[in-house]
């Protein structure tokens, strides 16, 4: 469910249903992650629109049956828009007592918990911190709880195929989804044909999941959950066109792609691995067809500098990290901005400081991508708001690096790259191209002409005829690209690199309204990936006859030149954030607008009830 808009499911049999949330949970080793991937899989065929919430531990193992090893998966689908994962879910399906234990508090009164009795053992139970079995002591009274043995009905299921306990056991997770199919009428078949590709050289493993798959759905349509509803979500009226889920991360390495394609730039991707932006690396290493070279670098410093380098020759570099890699790229990223080389540094942000929790999201790194380096060295920020969005964010990044020459960080979080939802293909021919044209001509060159109108240099590649010539860190004369310590020289240098950034302004859409009017009581502005559950928020807000408004930004730096005039016509401003207030310091620094913050750091993204409560808090 999800904010006032929530649906009542308790309704009668195969009913149909506008929307609903399932949350599977439980160890990192229960094969939570495949099963919601499966779900979202079959769900997106089925036409139904959705968004997901992968959530997971950062150990890659941890201690079995704690807490603290939970992980959890969960989509939201419905015959409508879909805008966010869901602030609860309709149904939990616990694999173990740890993954109630952690979730419980999510599920709404009347809540359906589908629970595997045969891992509520007296071990896993004080494991999880239960004092009795809650399954049998009457404390979920208030919800609806489908108790099954899971476990024994899986290895029933399976026994013919000869595997040991410990396979047998795995294939527990097949059985719960083959439940959930039946309670929402999805079909098996692209599981089935998932499960033979992913097992094609152990049959045996194959054909017991499938089997487990098959007899979870058969449990559900002969026992009928004791006389529970099971439900059926209309495709969705959705823009007609050829669709596919798409991850975060897939959606910023296709749109890295397209916009180095549209530059007519070989792309260099110099990387290294950390949590949650590692997937980026992998997912660009398979496109080596779309002239992409990858390259996993020793450490971050080393992984820009080659990215650097990589643009000095002539290619578009990349690199990516999240906020503590980020930090360490500093130095290189000041060097980029000090010799006027494209870069695009992609930082998936995750809940810190330091180290802090990898595989939880935070929208941390703003003042760090805005404000963090030494000297005067301002560059070009971009916030991508959603999975599918990724992609354009990522072109927008590759088009304003090229054309201004100049370092761009480009933000996205761990939520939204692990999260999926339907993206239309876009025609790519109809998508806006951007070549760049490197320098060729010989009379009165240096490497520090600048174009009049964006203020960008000269991008001239090494090796060119009569055109040789030298960049670095040290400050460089203006009229001849020579070193210089001339106090007068570096006072033109500095505000000369400061209005090329200010001039992007000049060249991106002016800042619009995606809900609501321009002017009133009250705007809500966001940034990055709260765009869903503000959106929603407002809607519903809306719907009741409130006088608010939406505004999202994407370019973070330099800001959009109509935001000021357009934030002071609401008598109030609330800005969450996944911070303690970053964006909001951003726009009373630039506008004295009186904004107030909507704070959350808790490593769990904004709820849509969350937002309200802001709304009407502000409203009075």
């Amino acid at each position: 469910m999800e904010g006032s808009a929530a649906v009542d499911t308790i309704k009668r049999q195969r009913e149909e249903i506008e929307d609903v949330v399932v949350r599977f949970a439980g160890d990192s080793g229960d094969g939570v992650q495949i099963t919601g991937g499966q779900f979202t899989l079959t769900t997106a065929l089925a036409g139904n629109d959705l968004a997901t919430f992968p959530d997971f531990p950062a150990e890659i193992r941890a201690p079995t049956g704690t807490t603290f090893g939970v992980s959890s998966f969960q989509i939201h689908f419905g015959s409508r828009e879909i805008r966010t994962a869901g602030d609860q879910p309709d149904v939990l399906v616990a694999f173990n007592p740890a993954a109630l234990k952690v979730h419980l508090k999510d599920v709404p009164k009347g809540g359906m918990i589908i629970a595997d009795t045969g891992a509520f053992t007296d071990r896993n139970l004080k494991k999880a911190g239960f004092a009795a079995n809650p399954l049998e002591d009457n404390s979920l009274e208030a919800y609806r709880v489908v108790a099954i043995d899971i476990t024994k009905a899986t290895l029933e299921s399976v026994k013919e195929f000869g595997l040991s306990q410990k396979e047998a056991v795995r294939c527990k997770n097949m059985w719960a989804l083959g439940l959930v199919y039946w309670l929402y009428d999805r079909d098996r078949k692209q599981t089935v044909d998932w499960i033979n590709a992913r097992f094609g050289k152990r049959p045996e493993i194959a054909n017991a999941n499938i089997a487990a798959v098959n007899a979870g759905h058969s449990f559900g349509e002969t026992t009928e959950l004791s006389g529970e509803q099971s439900y059926r979500v209309q495709p969705a009226k959705i823009k007609s066109g050829l669709y596919r889920t798409v991850t975060g991360i897939e959606g910023l390495a296709y749109g890295l792609v397209q916009g180095t394609q549209a530059a007519d730039l070989p792309m260099t991707f110099a990387g290294y691995p950390i949590t949650p932006a590692s997937a980026l690396l992998h997912t660009l290493s398979r496109l080596k067809a779309f002239d992409v070279v990858t390259f996993q670098a020793e450490d971050e410093i080393a992984a820009c500098g080659a990215a650097l380098g990589a643009s000095y020759a002539g290619n578009l570099g990349v690199t990516a990290s999240s906020g503590p890699g980020v930090a360490l790229k500093m130095e290189a990223i000041g060097l980029a901005i000090a010799v006027e080389l494209p870069l695009v540094i992609v930082n998936v942000q995750r809940a810190g400081p330091s180290t802090g929790m990898p595989t939880k999201t935070e929208q941390s790194d703003l003042y760090q991508s805005v404000y963090g380096r030494n000297a005067d060295s301002p560059l070009a920020v971009i916030a991508a708001r959603s999975p599918s969005d990724c992609f354009y964010a990522a072109i927008e990044a590759v088009r304003i690096a090229t054309t201004f020459m100049t370092p761009v960080i480009l933000l996205a979080d761990g939520y939204m790259a692990n999260a999926s939802e339907p993206w239309l293909i876009p025609d790519v021919d109809k998508l806006p191209k951007f070549p760049v044209k490197f320098h060729t001509e010989k009379e009165g060159f240096h490497p520090f002409l600048r174009d009049a109108k964006t203020l960008a240099r000269v991008w001239a590649k090494p090796g060119t005829p009569d055109l040789q010539h030298r960049i670095g860190g040290i400050e460089k004369n203006y009229n001849s690209g020579d070193i210089s310590y001339e106090a007068d020289n570096h006072q033109k240098m500095t505000d000369t690199r400061k209005a090329k950034i200010d001039g992007i302004a000049n060249f991106i859409p002016e800042q619009d309204v995606e809900i609501g009017t321009k002017g009133g009581e009250l705007a809500v502005v966001g940034w990055g990936s709260t765009y869903g559950p503000i959106s929603r928020a407002v809607n519903n807000m809306r719907a009741q006859g409130k006088d608010v408004s939406h505004i999202h930004i994407r370019h973070v730096w330099p800001l959009p030149k109509n935001l000021g005039a357009l934030l002071k016509s609401y008598k109030k401003v609330l800005v969450p954030e996944m911070n303690t207030g970053q964006l909001i310091t951003v726009l009373r620094d630039q506008f004295l607008v009186p904004a107030v913050g909507l704070n959350k750091v808790s490593g769990q993204p904004f709820k849509i009830t969350e937002i309200e409560d802001g709304i009407r808090k502000q409203l009075g």
